[in-house]
């Protein structure tokens, strides 16, 4: 190997470190920006964790209330629990909740699988139903099957979460007894693990379609806009005239192109999906990080509520990067751009 090759080799190696040491410090600096605005938030609410503890154990005098706030640090000023607060995250230590008696760590780490399982399956479902059933109503742009696709897009658009969630579990639950209509997993049966991913997979059903639905309907209405706008552009009418087949069109000229604008918007709305399965969870009673959202909220959990928020704020920026890298790879002049 030559001299100018080794440093070529050493310097692309030190660009790439120093990338990814950038990355790591916005990525710091983000989840200590957001770790502060959900503390603000959390504590500008109303309600008061001691007098939710107090009242829970029957007595709420004045002697337990200020014991309580004292054990829990409530009695210090706000400045000093923020930065209480803030320490501890630095070394992944996200206090312990008042109601469960339990660090936050070790409830995130039993929820968190659950989340991510749901969360990730609907991302994934949501952007593939997206983009088929857009290529495929931009294709067929003002026949009866495009009309079809796009009154199924604003219907499912128009509804909300939940109740989709209702309809779908009284249709195939209650009615045609194909899924089962709430919960993780079968409860009190002994299984292999196959026989357990394959019941795991059809509690998923339900609760991962729900949270798709909408999202799927705007991938689906703006893939159809973007591949509509390509078919008539001047490379995809060469393409033709070369004589290339329609399929070979619209998988490597119409349908790379046209993806890449519903890959960004899938970026920006991940946070949308994750604060939706708290909403989700509740319905199907999954175990996961909104149903312990929405216990902690009712409990003024304030440690497991700020734990929560940032979980979910580290997973809406993971979700972001896959995005990119999902963009990256339809789209290497990207890549391109960005090593230039």
């Amino acid at each position: 190997m030559s001299v100018m090759a080794l440093d070529t080799k050493v310097g692309r190696g030190v660009a790439v470190a120093l990338a990814i040491a950038g990355w790591f410090a916005r990525f710091v600096a983000v989840v200590l920006v957001i770790a502060t605005f959900n503390f603000v938030l959390v504590h500008a609410a109303p309600g008061d964790p001691a007098q939710v503890i107090a009242g829970q154990s029957g007595s709420a005098d004045a002697k337990l209330l200020a014991q309580l706030r004292a054990e829990y640090g409530l009695d210090k000023p706000y400045p000093v629990q923020l930065a209480t607060y803030l320490k501890r995250i630095v070394t992944l230590d996200l206090g312990y909740s008042y109601r469960q008696q339990r660090s936050v760590l070790s409830l995130l780490g039993e929820r968190l699988p659950a989340t991510l399982l749901l969360t990730c399956t609907a991302f994934f479902l949501a952007l593939a139903a997206g983009v088929l059933l857009g290529t495929l109503a931009g294709m067929r742009a003002g026949k009866w099957s495009d009309t079809a696709l796009t009154i199924v897009s604003l219907l499912l658009y128009a509804m909300p979460v939940f109740w989709l969630g209702l309809m779908l579990v009284l249709l195939f639950s209650v009615k045609l007894d194909w899924l089962p209509a709430f919960g993780y997993v079968t409860i009190g049966v002994e299984m292999t693990a196959f026989e357990r991913m394959r019941d795991v997979a059809s509690h998923l059903v339900l609760p991962a379609v729900s949270l798709a639905a909408v999202h799927m309907a705007i991938y689906a209405r703006l893939m159809r806009s973007s591949v509509i706008e390509l078919a008539h552009q001047d490379f995809i009418k060469t393409a033709r005239a070369k004589g290339l087949k329609q399929g070979r069109i619209v998988a490597h000229h119409i349908l790379r192109n046209a993806i890449l604008p519903v890959v960004t918007v899938a970026g920006m709305q991940a946070g949308a999906l994750v604060g939706g399965a708290v909403v989700i969870e509740t319905v199907f009673a999954w175990p996961g990080l909104g149903r312990l959202t929405y216990d902690a909220v009712l409990q003024r959990d304030y440690p497991v509520m700020l734990g929560i928020f940032l979980m979910m704020s580290v997973i809406v920026i993971l979700l972001n990067l896959v995005t990119d890298a999902i963009y990256r790879l339809v789209d290497p002049r990207v890549s391109l751009r960005a090593a230039s």
